[in-house]
């Protein structure tokens, strides 16, 4: 067994916004080392925007520099606010995770091949469907944001509709083998769902319920920016000129979509659930901090804490033949989003990456260390990574972040924050291998212990039979956050819980472990 205790003090922060130069050093050597068109970085620290900055030009022609309200198409991290939307629905209780898609679309979605198999929500979800972005995505994709009237997403994905193509599913790998294959298609399916249990429109739903909310001005529509010239273009370099790919409007918005004729619930992909919110990196690091808190930003809750951790607990896990890893990047998949150690070497990160039209953009965040970063860039020339499966620029960036903050530790003439009450929460992550963290809060009050420094704490782990088999904290702990770490690399898969007793109080987690 091995174990690490830490005492986490949180401090009444008297925040001054700092933009150490070091670091804007840094990234602007970062920045011109790969030609980079434009950029923004943003990092968090506990509840707080500590640093955000703006590097080249959001328009070259143009001549518009990236500022603090630069607005990007940010690609896949779409995922993980369309994913938010859905459990959302799924806190009113419209659905339950291992539902049969069939129950809610309205028609039938199976795999040809395995017509008997059921596609779960869940399974939509982590990318383990056998839904595959076939040909027919393509032209799918083209008549959906062409057609007067947007094609049923059936006509997509059943034999004998007009987008079908037989690669648009697995031929070998059955929904039921859990075979991890990344596919945009499956966020296409989810937005329509959202459509179905909510009853609104995809971008109205995400506006009203996450993004209103938050206070965020980014949208799947784009008729809800606000301000047109505020949108970056995407570039690629090529032949030594830089070639715009996608948004280049020339501050001119596009007219609205007439969408009378369209049925809601039918079609998800209009609005590019999968990849296409536009926002900011100030708005997206609000969205993060919700992730990063709980669910809750600036007092706002958008989810429940426990669909929260249903989103960042790994469902799939990377054995090396149960899917394809994207390079490294997945070796683990949840709900919308991924854990990884691999971005920063021995951080523990959840988040999502996107890329797409020459565009990279990351968002990932340490629940330990109640930090996050996001980078986003609309162009530039880069190569493979030295160490990970991101790009070698993505790894630098997130590097000389985490390097330099300390250069934003909030400072604090007030006393070290003492938890109002007795709180074991759930580990992280949940499902583990084998490593996990458990975290426990003592108040001054347990049993008018006040005049005791040392309340009496043991927190054990046992077995489904009840057998005590690792005793994690058995001694006297003053008031405070602490956490510990337990490696179950001795034990088998399974469930086991966590009991943690303080002076008569106790509180029971349930901890998951596969191997």
């Amino acid at each position: 067994m091995m174990r690490k205790i830490f005492l986490l003090l949180f401090l009444f922060p008297v925040i001054c916004f700092s933009q150490s130069d070091s670091l804007l050093n840094k990234l602007s050597q970062i920045k011109n080392k790969y030609n980079v068109a434009g950029m923004s970085v943003a990092i968090v620290l506990n509840d707080s925007l500590v640093f955000l900055h703006g590097f080249g030009k959001r328009d070259i022609p143009r001549n518009l520099p990236v500022d603090d309200s630069t607005i990007y198409r940010i690609a896949s991290i779409s995922k993980m606010i369309t994913a938010t939307a859905l459990l959302q629905l799924y806190d009113q209780g419209l659905f339950n995770l291992d539902d049969d898609v069939n129950m809610h679309l309205g028609f039938s979605l199976r795999n040809p091949s395995f017509p008997n198999d059921p596609i779960t929500i869940r399974k939509v979800l982590t990318h383990t469907s056998s839904l595959r972005d076939g040909s027919g995505y393509s032209s799918f994709l083209s008549a959906t944001n062409s057609n007067n009237t947007p094609p049923h997403i059936q006509t997509l994905l059943t034999t004998g509709g007009s987008y079908y193509t037989s690669n648009m599913f697995a031929g070998t790998r059955s929904p039921s083998s859990s075979y991890f294959t990344y596919a945009n298609v499956n966020y296409g399916v989810i937005g329509t769902l959202i459509e179905k249990l909510s009853g609104k429109r995809f971008d109205i739903y995400c506006k009203e319920n996450i993004f209103n909310p938050l206070g965020i001005s980014g949208s799947f529509n784009i008729q809800d920016i606000p301000n047109i010239n505020n949108i970056s273009v995407l570039y690629r370099l090529q032949n030594g000129n830089w070639s715009a790919q996608a948004d280049n409007y020339g501050g001119v918005k596009p007219p609205p979509r007439n969408l009378s004729n369209y049925v809601i619930g039918t079609n998800g992909l209009i609005f590019g659930p999968q990849g296409s919110l536009r926002i900011s990196a100030a708005d997206l690091s609000k969205f993060m901090l919700a992730h990063l808190n709980g669910g809750v930003y600036d007092s706002v809750r958008i989810l429940s804490d426990s669909s929260i951790n249903l989103m960042h607990n790994s469902v799939w896990v990377y054995t090396g033949s149960n899917g394809n890893n994207y390079y490294g990047i997945f070796n683990t998949y949840g709900l919308g989003c991924h854990r990884t150690g691999n971005l920063l070497p021995g951080e523990t990160l959840f988040g999502h990456p996107g890329e797409a039209y020459g565009l990279i953009s990351d968002m990932y965040f340490s629940k330990i260390n109640e930090y996050g970063i996001i980078f986003i860039t609309n162009g530039g020339s880069w190569g493979d990574g030295t160490y990970s499966g991101w790009y070698n620029i993505e790894e630098e960036i997130y590097k000389s972040c985490f390097e330099h903050l300390d250069d934003f530790i909030v400072t604090s003439t007030e006393e070290a924050y003492i938890p109002d009450k007795l709180n074991l929460y759930q580990n992280y992550p949940n499902p583990f291998n084998p490593v996990t963290t458990i975290r426990y809060s003592i108040p001054s009050d347990v049993k008018s212990q006040a005049s005791n420094p040392g309340l009496s704490v043991k927190l054990v782990v046992f077995d489904m039979l009840g057998s005590e088999i690792a005793t994690l904290v058995n001694e006297p702990k003053s008031p405070g956050v602490y956490e510990v770490e337990w490696s179950a690399l001795n034990y088998s898969s399974g469930i086991y819980l966590c009991r943690l007793d303080v002076n008569g109080f106790t509180s029971i987690k349930k901890l998951i472990l596969i191997k």
